[in-house]
């Protein structure tokens, strides 16, 4: 598996002037579209000539031009995006007219530009894979199970109980999967069982 990509920490931003004119990137971390969305209307400029943007969060991606010529100013601020190995952000490239035409490799280069600026500067936030588990175990192991969950960093997100014991949902990150499972197996000789993660 390749490397997880990163978030922003911190929303960023960075302003260019390219032949008069001006181009000013504002990037900020997602958690999903409608988030990105909100984000492009609130720091877009009314009275600006474009404000161009891009969000990429996992395989959901979009970009505009807002007005410029199709594929110069969204698609390059998401290859960006993209270039940079970042997931879960929202760039928007607002500019203002200088009076010169940068004609469309000026363009390209100039939202994309300014777009992978922003975010090479910016703090960026390791993106963790995360994988959701349940499992079931004795009464009297529950206190070793919560020893191993906590050690392991993992989440309880549900827990349930019958005559046989508890069930418990858990999330945690996916490279300690395996560690989680030979502990809990160890310390409570075999007697936790996993179950189906959508059963």
């Amino acid at each position: 598996m390749g490397a997880m990509p990163d978030t922003l920490a911190a929303p960023a931003s960075h302003l260019l002037e390219i032949k008069h004119s001006r181009f000013l990137a504002q990037a900020m971390p997602i958690g999903n579209a409608a988030d990105a969305l909100s984000f492009v209307a609130a720091v877009s400029v009314a009275d600006a000539t474009h404000n161009c943007w891009a969000y990429r969060c996992g395989n959901e991606y979009r970009s505009s031009d807002d007005g410029e010529p199709a594929g110069t100013a969204g698609r390059p601020i998401l290859a960006a995006i993209d270039g940079q190995g970042y997931d879960r952000v929202a760039v928007v490239v607002t500019r203002w007219y200088g009076g010169i035409k940068l004609g469309a490799g000026g363009l390209v280069r100039a939202y994309g530009g300014t777009a992978a600026e922003c975010l090479r500067l910016a703090p960026r936030l390791p993106l963790v894979a995360m994988c959701r588990l349940r499992l079931a175990c004795p009464f009297d192991e529950l206190g070793t199970v919560y020893t191993q969950l906590a050690a392991h960093a993992a989440d309880k997100l549900g827990e349930a109980f019958d005559e046989h014991g508890a069930q418990l949902a858990i999330e945690l990150p996916a490279e300690r999967v395996d560690g989680l499972k030979t502990h809990l197996r160890d310390a409570t000789r075999d007697r936790v069982r996993w179950l189906d993660a959508g059963g």
